[in-house]
Parts: C-alpha cells; sequence; structure tokens
C-alpha cells in the first residue's frame, strides 16, 4: 500500500473520532511529498530519520514529527501494513532552547495601544479601531487568536457581556464572560463596525477595510509592524521575538500575579481559570506558575509571609 493512502486511512480515521487533526495532516502530507508516494512497508530508516532531522537545529518541533509518525506507524502495525517500524526509539533533545511565551508589562502594552494608528496607515489593509479592539479582547479575555478572529456578530451578547466561543481548539464551545471595561470597548467597537460593514448575526466581528474576514496571517503582520512602531524586542532573532498570541500568556500571567497580592488561593482559583482559557487540564494552566520574575517575586513573598507566621505560632 502506497505512503499517502495509509496516511488518508490514518487521517480518516482520527476524524471519524471527533478530531480536528489538522496540524498532524499537515506534518504527515509534509513527510509525504519528502519521502515519495512510494510503497508504505519499503520507507528506509534513514529516509524516516532525514525527515526528522531537517536542515536546521533540532527543536522541539523534532518530538512533535516523532510523535506524529509514531502515532501513524503504530496505525499501520496493527493492521499488518508495515512489519516493523523504522523510527528512531531515542527521543533527540533540541539542541537551541524552547520558545518562551513573552509576557508584556503593563507599560509596553500601553506603548502598543499608542502605536495602533501609525501601524494601520493609508496603505494598511486595517483600520485602527479593528486593531485596537483586537488587542483589547485578546488581552481582556484572553483569547486565542484565531478563537478571537472566528467570532461572529450572533457569537457577542453585549448585554449580558458574554462571548460565545465555537469550535475551539479542543473541538469544544464555551461561554466568556467580559469584565465591564471590556464590554464597552467592544459596545462602541461593533456600533463603529456596523457603521462600515454589513451587521447580520453571521458576519465576521473583525473586517478588513473591504469587509472581508480578517485573517491569522494579515493579524499577525500588522503586529509585527506595530511592535516594531513600539519598540518592543528581546534577543534571540527573528523567531523568539514577542507575539500577537502572547497577549493570551500576558493576561493569565497578570490574572495570576493580581490574584497573589490580594491573598486569593491560587488552588481554589486555578481550575476557574483553566476553564475560562479552555485547557482540557490544569497542567497548561499551571505553566504560567513560573512564566515571569514578577510572579515568582510574588509566590515568594507570600511564602516567606507564611513560613514568618508559622515560626511565630
Amino acid at each position: 500500500m502506497k505512503l499517502s493512502t495509509v496516511v488518508s486511512l490514518y487521517v480518516d480515521h482520527h476524524r471519524a473520532l471527533g478530531q480536528r487533526f489538522r496540524s498532524e495532516e499537515h506534518l504527515l502530507r509534509s513527510f509525504c511529498r519528502m519521502i515519495g508516494d512510494r510503497p508504505f512497508a519499503s520507507i528506509p530508516a534513514p529516509s524516516v530519520l532525514a525527515f526528522l532531522d531537517g536542515h536546521g537545529p533540532i527543536t522541539e518541533y523534532w518530538a512533535k514529527k516523532h510523535r506524529v509518525l509514531t502515532g501513524l506507524y503504530r496505525f499501520a502495525l496493527a493492521r499488518g501494513l508495515v512489519g516493523v517500524s523504522p523510527l528512531p526509539r531515542r527521543i533527540r533533545k533540541p539542541s537551541i532552547p524552547a520558545f518562551v511565551p513573552y509576557v508584556y508589562s503593563p507599560a509596553e502594552l500601553k506603548r502598543l495601544l499608542a502605536a495602533v494608528p501609525t501601524a494601520c496607515g493609508r496603505r494598511a489593509f486595517l483600520d485602527d479601531y479593528v486593531l485596537r479592539a483586537l488587542l483589547l479582547l485578546l488581552y481582556g479575555a484572553g483569547l486565542r487568536l484565531g478563537e478571537a478572529l472566528a467570532l461572529r456578530l450572533g457569537d457577542v451578547d453585549l448585554s449580558q457581556a458574554i462571548l460565545q466561543i465555537r469550535e475551539t481548539k479542543f473541538h469544544k464551545t464555551r461561554l466568556v464572560p467580559m469584565g465591564r471595561d471590556l464590554a464597552q470597548v467592544l459596545t462602541a467597537y461593533v456600533a463603529r463596525r456596523n457603521d462600515a460593514h454589513a451587521a447580520t448575526a453571521d458576519a465576521p466581528l473583525f473586517c478588513l477595510r473591504d469587509g472581508s474576514r480578517l485573517s491569522q496571517s494579515a493579524a499577525r503582520s500588522a503586529f509585527r509592524r506595530l511592535r516594531a512602531l513600539a519598540g518592543i524586542r528581546r534577543e534571540g532573532g527573528t523567531r523568539r521575538q514577542p507575539r500577537l498570541h502572547d497577549l493570551r500568556h500576558t493576561a493569565a500571567a497578570h490574572r495570576l500575579i493580581a490574584w497573589y497580592r490580594s491573598g486569593i488561593d491560587l488552588q481554589d482559583l486555578l481550575p476557574k481559570l483553566a476553564t475560562y482559557l479552555g485547557h482540557v487540564d490544569l497542567c497548561a494552566t499551571q505553566r504560567y506558575l513560573t512564566m515571569t520574575a514578577e510572579l515568582l517575586q510574588e509566590a515568594s513573598l507570600r511564602f516567606e509571609h507564611y513560613a514568618m507566621e508559622s515560626r511565630h505560632d
């Protein structure tokens, strides 16, 4: 059986289980293009290793490719489509540090918002009020970029200050309540947006100047210009610069810092934050506890206070 046929069967299997499997399918199609549509059972181990290694330094993506191919070969082995897996058993460690999300400071957030009019000049495809509302929504509600851009007008209940997030990363739908300030921002935005574009319930919330839906690529491109104008960067080259998606990480980190400072029990609130962010388990939320020096300092201060009280008792 040809490689492309096995990949199609494997993708169809996961889709039948209700999974989107989009990034995995993209990776497997890349594997097909590199290896060629040859008989699946005849793919040699050196060719598989060449695909895993790629052309640059070893990154975390190596492990993802290995994980996806492992699933493919387990599927094939269970059905007798191949006799042995050519995958290396040893996972190679990345030769460069893992990407660490960037947490914007309050001052940097203000600089970003101040630079919005300049970033959305006459030649831009995006109006400044649209970009500003998107930034505030990503930070104010902690949404993923894809979730924000998939919103339709009918998903925004301004009277109840609730967003309906449909078909999220994990194939679920959730309701996200908005704070008063964010609700006021979106109310003003929707009024201005509806003066310029179609206002039907299924119309996109965020539009380009021509009325078409704002895409992720266009939003990221606009943000790169904005970030440069705001003078926000870090060491590590182009691929490691602060991203638009990091507004979500910033929202979570800032919320945790505020909870620490107010003395709230994080063990009680972390599951609620996980639900709000759309995480499937606490592991993804708990990683925010070690993301910033400020958060670690607050945790240290709380522990020091607890230790002093215990000693006096």
